[in-house]
Protein backbone atom coordinates (compact mmCIF):
# COMPACT_ATOMS: atom_id res chain seq x y z
CA UNK A 1 0.00 0.00 0.00
CA UNK A 2 1.38 3.39 -0.92
CA UNK A 3 1.12 6.56 1.16
CA UNK A 4 -1.46 8.11 -1.16
CA UNK A 5 -3.96 5.30 -0.56
CA UNK A 6 -3.31 4.96 3.18
CA UNK A 7 -6.10 7.40 4.06
CA UNK A 8 -8.76 5.72 1.94
CA UNK A 9 -11.33 3.44 3.54
CA UNK A 10 -10.27 -0.21 3.46
CA UNK A 11 -13.03 -1.27 1.07
CA UNK A 12 -11.91 1.32 -1.49
CA UNK A 13 -8.30 0.19 -1.15
CA UNK A 14 -9.33 -3.43 -1.70
CA UNK A 15 -11.38 -2.47 -4.75
CA UNK A 16 -8.41 -0.51 -6.14
CA UNK A 17 -6.08 -3.48 -5.67
CA UNK A 18 -8.53 -5.83 -7.39
CA UNK A 19 -8.88 -3.38 -10.28
CA UNK A 20 -5.09 -3.24 -10.63
CA UNK A 21 -4.61 -6.94 -11.43
CA UNK A 22 -3.58 -6.95 -15.11
CA UNK A 23 -5.33 -8.91 -17.82
CA UNK A 24 -3.79 -12.35 -18.22
CA UNK A 25 -2.67 -12.53 -14.57
CA UNK A 26 -4.31 -13.60 -11.33
CA UNK A 27 -3.84 -12.73 -7.68
CA UNK A 28 -4.91 -14.43 -4.47
CA UNK A 29 -7.45 -13.04 -2.04
CA UNK A 30 -4.74 -12.90 0.61
CA UNK A 31 -2.30 -10.99 -1.58
CA UNK A 32 -4.99 -8.43 -2.39
CA UNK A 33 -5.71 -8.00 1.32
CA UNK A 34 -2.02 -7.54 2.10
CA UNK A 35 -1.55 -5.01 -0.70
CA UNK A 36 -4.57 -3.07 0.62
CA UNK A 37 -2.99 -2.88 4.07
CA UNK A 38 -5.08 -5.61 5.67
CA UNK A 39 -2.90 -8.74 5.91
CA UNK A 40 -4.83 -11.82 6.98
CA UNK A 41 -8.15 -10.46 5.71
CA UNK A 42 -8.59 -12.63 2.60
CA UNK A 43 -12.23 -13.32 3.45
CA UNK A 44 -12.92 -9.60 3.49
CA UNK A 45 -11.68 -9.44 -0.11
CA UNK A 46 -14.28 -12.08 -1.02
CA UNK A 47 -16.97 -10.07 0.76
CA UNK A 48 -15.95 -6.89 -1.05
CA UNK A 49 -16.16 -8.72 -4.39
CA UNK A 50 -19.57 -10.18 -3.56
CA UNK A 51 -20.98 -6.80 -2.54
CA UNK A 52 -19.34 -4.62 -5.21
CA UNK A 53 -21.76 -3.04 -7.68
CA UNK A 54 -21.45 -4.56 -11.16
CA UNK A 55 -20.95 -1.03 -12.53
CA UNK A 56 -17.48 -0.98 -10.97
CA UNK A 57 -16.43 -3.64 -13.46
CA UNK A 58 -13.98 -5.26 -11.05
CA UNK A 59 -12.11 -8.17 -12.64
CA UNK A 60 -13.41 -10.67 -10.07
CA UNK A 61 -12.35 -13.60 -12.23
CA UNK A 62 -8.66 -12.72 -11.73
CA UNK A 63 -8.88 -13.27 -7.96
CA UNK A 64 -8.19 -16.86 -6.92
CA UNK A 65 -7.35 -18.94 -3.87
CA UNK A 66 -3.76 -19.02 -2.63
CA UNK A 67 -3.35 -22.55 -4.02
CA UNK A 68 -4.23 -21.35 -7.53
CA UNK A 69 -7.78 -22.69 -7.66
CA UNK A 70 -10.94 -20.68 -8.26
CA UNK A 71 -12.87 -20.21 -5.01
CA UNK A 72 -16.08 -21.58 -6.50
CA UNK A 73 -17.11 -25.24 -6.32
CA UNK A 74 -15.69 -27.14 -9.31
CA UNK A 75 -18.05 -27.27 -12.29
CA UNK A 76 -20.49 -24.78 -10.74
CA UNK A 77 -21.85 -22.06 -13.02
CA UNK A 78 -19.61 -19.45 -11.37
CA UNK A 79 -16.56 -21.74 -11.71
CA UNK A 80 -17.26 -22.24 -15.42
CA UNK A 81 -17.68 -18.49 -15.96
CA UNK A 82 -14.41 -17.73 -14.16
CA UNK A 83 -12.64 -20.47 -16.13
CA UNK A 84 -14.02 -19.09 -19.42
CA UNK A 85 -12.95 -15.52 -18.63
CA UNK A 86 -9.47 -16.59 -17.58
CA UNK A 87 -9.02 -18.66 -20.74
CA UNK A 88 -10.16 -15.69 -22.85
CA UNK A 89 -7.36 -13.65 -21.24
CA UNK A 90 -4.75 -16.32 -21.95
CA UNK A 91 -4.59 -17.73 -18.42
CA UNK A 92 -4.12 -21.49 -18.29
CA UNK A 93 -5.71 -23.85 -15.81
CA UNK A 94 -3.91 -27.13 -15.24
CA UNK A 95 -5.77 -29.71 -13.22
CA UNK A 96 -8.10 -26.95 -12.03
CA UNK A 97 -5.30 -24.59 -10.95
CA UNK A 98 -3.64 -21.51 -12.40
CA UNK A 99 0.09 -22.24 -12.89
CA UNK A 100 2.56 -20.40 -10.64
CA UNK A 101 3.87 -18.21 -13.46
CA UNK A 102 0.40 -16.66 -13.93
CA UNK A 103 -0.16 -15.97 -10.24
CA UNK A 104 1.01 -12.61 -8.92
CA UNK A 105 2.55 -12.71 -5.50
CA UNK A 106 2.16 -9.67 -3.29
CA UNK A 107 5.56 -8.30 -4.21
CA UNK A 108 4.97 -8.88 -7.93
CA UNK A 109 1.91 -6.70 -8.49
CA UNK A 110 3.84 -3.45 -8.93
CA UNK A 111 6.24 -5.15 -11.33
CA UNK A 112 3.32 -6.49 -13.39
CA UNK A 113 1.70 -3.08 -13.56
CA UNK A 114 4.79 -1.12 -14.47
CA UNK A 115 6.81 -3.48 -16.65
CA UNK A 116 7.39 -2.24 -20.18
CA UNK A 117 5.29 -3.83 -22.90
CA UNK A 118 7.04 -4.42 -26.18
Amino acid sequence: MDKASAGQPLILRIQAEIASVPQGQTCSYGAIATRAGAPGRARLVGKVLREAPAELGLPWHRIIRADGRPAFPPESEAWREQYRRLLNEGVELRQGKVPEHQRARTEDIDALLWRPSY
